[in-house]
C-alpha cells in the first residue's frame, strides 16, 4: 500500500470517528431530553432514570471521540455502550417479544455496533500502519567491542582498585 492510500484510509477512518462522535452526542441529548417518551415507546415505563444514565453516558463518550487526538479507545467505549444497550433492551425485549419499537430498537443497536466496531478496527489497523517500523538490535551485543574483547576480562590475577574496596561493614567474616 502507497503513502496516499494510507493517508486517504486514515482520513476515512478518522471522518467515521467523528462522525460517530457526533452521533453520540445527538443521541445521547435525545436520551436526555427526552427519556419519558423513549421509556414509553419502548415499553420501558419507570426506566426513565436509566435512559438518561444512557444519554449522559452517550455524551461522554461523543465528547471523549471529538476531543481526544486518539479516538480508538473512544470508539471501543462505544462498542461497550452498545453491548450495555443491546443487554437491556433484550432483556425487556424477554418480557415483551410482541413490542416492534423495542425489536427495531435492538436493530438499530445491533447496526450501531457493528459501525462501531468496524470503526474501532479501521482505526486500529490504520494506526498500526503509520507507526515506524520496529528497530531490529538482534545482533548487538551491548559491549563497545564486542564480545570476543570481553573474554577473559576477569581474571584471576584481578587486582581491587585501592580506591574501590570493599568497607569494613560489607567484609565477610572470617
Amino acid at each position: 500500500m502507497d503513502y496516499q492510500q494510507r493517508i486517504n484510509r486514515r482520513s476515512r477512518a478518522h471522518r467515521a470517528a467523528r462522525a460517530l462522535g457526533w452521533f453520540s452526542i445527538a443521541l445521547g441529548a435525545a436520551e436526555l431530553l427526552c427519556a419519558d417518551s423513549m421509556a414509553r415507546a419502548l415499553g420501558m415505563r419507570g426506566r426513565e432514570g436509566l435512559v438518561r444514565l444512557y444519554g449522559l453516558r452517550e455524551v461522554a463518550t461523543g465528547l471523549g471521540i471529538l476531543a481526544a487526538r486518539d479516538r480508538e479507545p473512544w470508539i471501543w467505549a462505544r462498542v461497550a455502550g452498545d453491548g450495555l444497550d443491546l443487554a437491556t433492551l433484550g432483556a425487556h425485549f424477554q418480557r415483551n417479544p410482541e413490542s416492534r419499537n423495542l425489536a427495531i430498537a435492538i436493530g438499530a443497536a445491533a447496526g450501531a455496533a457493528a459501525l462501531d466496531i468496524a470503526t474501532a478496527q479501521a482505526l486500529a489497523k490504520v494506526e498500526r500502519l503509520a507507526r515506524p517500523a520496529a528497530r531490529d538490535y538482534s545482533d548487538r551485543s551491548g559491549l563497545p567491542l564486542g564480545v570476543a574483547a570481553s573474554r577473559g576480562a576477569a581474571r584471576i590475577d584481578f587486582r581491587m582498585p585501592p580506591d574501590m574496596a570493599t568497607p569494613e561493614a560489607m567484609r565477610p567474616l572470617h
